[in-house]
């Protein structure tokens, strides 16, 4: 998911520069939600493993 935020973010920066701006906005969206997406995932995946007892590998 992170990777597909990296992809939008990319697209919003591209179009950008090239003066899209209804384009860019969208895609910066787009990347902004999936951005967060992932971080409450990533808290979710911690606290689960925190609760089970276990910690994260190394």
């Amino acid at each position: 998911m992170l990777y597909w935020a990296v992809i939008c973010l990319t697209i919003a920066i591209i179009a950008g520069v090239l003066g899209f701006g209804g384009i860019a906005g969208t895609a910066a969206g787009i990347a902004k939600i999936l951005f967060f997406i992932f971080l409450i995932l990533l808290v979710i995946s911690l606290v689960a493993n925190a609760v089970r007892g276990r910690g994260p590998k190394i």
